[in-house]
């Protein structure tokens, strides 16, 4: 039996957020080479795009799809 979806250990709860905290924005524009702390104004940020890490395909061997057609 399965585990009710309201029962899950808090940590698998926590999503992607769409919404960055004034923070983490400024951390990302740091590694672009977009923020410098004096220079830059802190209020009128740009935006910046937060996208969710895609997890990559499993990749197939060459050498098992041979094999299961020599095998038939």
């Amino acid at each position: 039996m399965s585990i009710d979806r309201s029962l899950r250990s808090s940590g698998s709860l926590a999503g992607h957020r769409n919404v960055l905290t004034r923070t983490e924005r400024i951390a990302k524009l740091v590694e672009q080479g977009k923020f410098e702390a004096g220079e830059t104004d802190p209020i009128h940020l740009p935006k910046v795009a937060s996208r969710k890490a895609s997890i990559g395909k499993k990749v197939k061997k060459p050498g098992a799809t041979e094999e299961a057609t020599a095998e038939e």
